[in-house]
Formats: C-alpha cells, sequence, structure tokens
C-alpha cells in the first residue's frame, strides 16, 4: 500500500501566561481579603494536589506566607484522594517529588488518611473529609481547575473536585467514584461547603503550553461559579486537533505523563465510558498509537481508547497495573487491548486499510506526537485545503513521505 505524502504543521495556540506568579497569587489573595476571613492565632489548612501544577511550590509557598501576614498559622494537607498507595507516607513522598515539602513552602504537611464523615448527600452517599483539615480553623482550597477526561459537566477537574475527592482521600474517592462523579463529586462538595470551615479557594488555570495563565481567588459562597467560570476559559485553552474530521490519527507515543487517560480524550474525541456520551468533535475513523511512555511503568490505561498498537507497545504493558487502574475508575473499556501490529508502518497500513472505500491518496491522516503536544503536527495532503484556510496553521515543510527504517518503524520519533 502506498501511503499519502504529508505536509508539517505548525498549530498557533493562544498562550497568555502570566510573568510573575508570586505577584498575581498576592493580587488575588487582596480580593478576598484572607485579613477579613482568618482571625489571628487561627490555623488554616491549605490543600496541595498530587498533579504537576505550573509553579505549584512557589504557588503554596506564596499562599502559606500571606495566611501567616494575615495572623493565621499555615499548613498544608495532601489533598489527592486515593493516590500515593493511599498511604500518608505515600502521598507525602508525592508531594515531594513536586518539590513540595516543608522547608520549601515554608509551613508544616500534615499528610494523614485519617478522615471524618461531615454529612451525607440528598441521595445519602456519605461526605468524608480530612481529619486535620476538619480540625482547622479554615481551609483554603488550591488546585488547577481544567476538563476532566471522565465526564461532563459544569464543574470538572478543579476546586469543587477537590473538596469532593482530595479531602475525601481514600474514602471519598470511593464513594465519589461508586455512584457517579459527575453527580456525587458537587453534591458532596456543597455539603462540605456548609460543614467545614472552607474560606475560600485559589484556581489556577493553565495555558496550551501548561505555563500558569490566570490565578484567581475565589470567596466559598462563589466558589461553584468561579469554578465553572475557570473551567470555560481552561476548555478554550486546551490544545486540540485543528480537523473536525479525521481518517486516522497515529500516535507517536501514549502514557500516564501525558494523561490520566493515556491520550486526553478531549482532543481525540474518544470517551468510552459507561454513562458519558461522546464527544461531537473530533471524529476520528482509526487510532494507532505506536509506544508507551517510561513514564507509564506498564499502566497502558487508556490503550483501549486506539485501535491499532505495535507489538513494541504491548511489550511494555503491565496488565496488572493497567487492570487494577481500569477496574478501579470503573473504565473497563480504556483497558481493551487493540488489534497489534509489528512495526509503525503496519499499523499505518491496518488502520487505512480497516475504511471500507478509502483511497491512500485520499485519506485525511494526521501524525502527533502524543495528545499534549499538538503545536507540530504532520497532515497528508487530502487536508492542505484546510490547513491553507486556517490562519492559525502554517506549513513549515512538505510534501514528503513518512520515513521508516529498514523494519518499518519511524526514523523520527515525533512530527
Amino acid at each position: 500500500m502506498e501511503f499519502p505524502l504529508f505536509y508539517r504543521i505548525r498549530q498557533r495556540l493562544e498562550c497568555p501566561v502570566i510573568k510573575d506568579v508570586k505577584k498575581a497569587v498576592l493580587s488575588a489573595l487582596a480580593t478576598l481579603p484572607l485579613e477579613d476571613r482568618i482571625r489571628p492565632g487561627a490555623r488554616v489548612a491549605i490543600t496541595a494536589g498530587s498533579r504537576g501544577v505550573a509553579n505549584i511550590q512557589l504557588i503554596l509557598k506564596t499562599v502559606a506566607a500571606a495566611v501567616r501576614a494575615a495572623g493565621g498559622e499555615p499548613f498544608l494537607v495532601p489533598a489527592m484522594g486515593s493516590h500515593g498507595g493511599a498511604t500518608a507516607e505515600g502521598q507525602r513522598a508525592i508531594l515531594a517529588s513536586l518539590g513540595i515539602t516543608e522547608e520549601s513552602v515554608g509551613a508544616p504537611i500534615l499528610s494523614s488518611m485519617e478522615v471524618v464523615e461531615i454529612g451525607r448527600t440528598e441521595k445519602g452517599v456519605p461526605v468524608y473529609f480530612d481529619k486535620n483539615a476538619w480540625s482547622a480553623d479554615a481551609v483554603l482550597v488550591v488546585n488547577r481547575v481544567k476538563p476532566h477526561t471522565g465526564f461532563r459537566a459544569a464543574n470538572e477537574s478543579g476546586l469543587v473536585k477537590m473538596i469532593a475527592v482530595g479531602l475525601g482521600k481514600e474514602k471519598g474517592c470511593t464513594a465519589m467514584h461508586e455512584n457517579g462523579l459527575a453527580e456525587t463529586i458537587p453534591a458532596a462538595a456543597r455539603v462540605a461547603l456548609q460543614a467545614a470551615p472552607i474560606i475560600g479557594g485559589l484556581g489556577i488555570v493553565e495555558n496550551s503550553r501548561e505555563e500558569t495563565a490566570e490565578i484567581r481567588a475565589v470567596r466559598a459562597e462563589e466558589l461553584f461559579a468561579v469554578d465553572a467560570e475557570l473551567l470555560v476559559k481552561a476548555r478554550a485553552y486546551l490544545p486540540q486537533l485543528p480537523f473536525a474530521a479525521v481518517d486516522v490519527l497515529l500516535v507517536d507515543e501514549m502514557g500516564k505523563n501525558i494523561s490520566g487517560t493515556g491520550m486526553d480524550v478531549n482532543v481525540i474525541g474518544r470517551m468510552y465510558k459507561l454513562g458519558e456520551p461522546e464527544p461531537e468533535r473530533p471524529h476520528i475513523k482509526r487510532i494507532a498509537v505506536l509506544d508507551l511512555t517510561a513514564a507509564s511503568h506498564g499502566n497502558a490505561l487508556g490503550m483501549g481508547l486506539a485501535d491499532v498498537i505495535t507489538r513494541r507497545f504491548l511489550a511494555k504493558v503491565d496488565l496488572k497495573a493497567t487492570y487494577a487502574n481500569v477496574i478501579a475508575a470503573g473504565v473497563l473499556e480504556r483497558g481493551r487491548t487493540p488489534v497489534s501490529v509489528a512495526s509503525d508502518r503496519e499499523a499505518l497500513r491496518v488502520a487505512l486499510a480497516s475504511i471500507p472505500g478509502l483511497r491512500p491518496e485520499e485519506a485525511r491522516v494526521v501524525r502527533i506526537k502524543n495528545t499534549l503536544e499538538l503545536e507540530e503536527l504532520q497532515a497528508s495532503a487530502a487536508l492542505l485545503p484546510e490547513v491553507e484556510g486556517d490562519p492559525n496553521l502554517e506549513i513549515v515543510a512538505g510534501p514528503e513521505a513518512l520515513p521508516f527504517d529498514a523494519e518499518g518503524n519511524l526514523l523520527e520519533r515525533r512530527p
């Protein structure tokens, strides 16, 4: 089979960035202001999550210093559900891996898996809250706001989720997953906002390059509304494929360091989760993934989102780790093993051949490194009219054939 020729494309992405993060944090907190919400000597819990948020160590250090300047006594609590092996030591270790230590942020870290049941939702789901945070005089919720890869709602991955899942620890995380994230997370967060001493939060939005784009402080009574507003902004910054319809998407790599689902479902237009509707765009007929990142440590959750993988990919899969993850998350579909083939060339050939009536020279094929890095990509000649008609796309080189070695694998590992 002859493959189409490709053009190297550069996509212009909107990338506003905050130059002085410390100043932005202090300016945001001044709008609360902390002095009106913290009494002198108050113990103030500040949440710290498990995700690699840009500038998170500096942000938390600045928040802690601002609390102290307002007369409070700050301390951090890991707010990450069951991450870190659901142990206090494991969660402290995750924070340390992100550069968050007592020394680096200038505040104690109280890590514990102990929780308090603080109420129940209208449907009877128990709501849990970190015991150390519960015993504080005030709680400040700090988190990045971004689209979730498992459900669609007004509030997804952000301040609301941090309250219900992060501060809920393992018990809270389990309760949310067992009862449906989209409905139970906001219900649990409302209970917590009524019962716990949450005074507000700090929402962080990143641009398409994962740089800090916006920092906004929010009062507890406005938390739901502002969290939703920030989600809209975060979604607008999310890197996307510039094409609504693609025959074959060729992905050089997927993995847990790219997305919790291996490939970002918002980018590939596939949800594959019971009870959740499929995205309207993009519409991709076949997805071929060539490799699994080393940072995934064999966890291939998300491979079920693909149609074809290479044997090189398959050899790296740790089924025990993968199945444990997909079962816990209730996404069995994402753990299914796709058709596996011997080489990159064969992966593309099988993907193209499986689409009835498709002539290779007319095939709409896109190649990306991964779903996180979408500024540079390759697009087949059939997509050239759309590329030329999009002011946000620039042709860098081409047309050119994909370079394969003697074994049929791509010589270049990125577009």
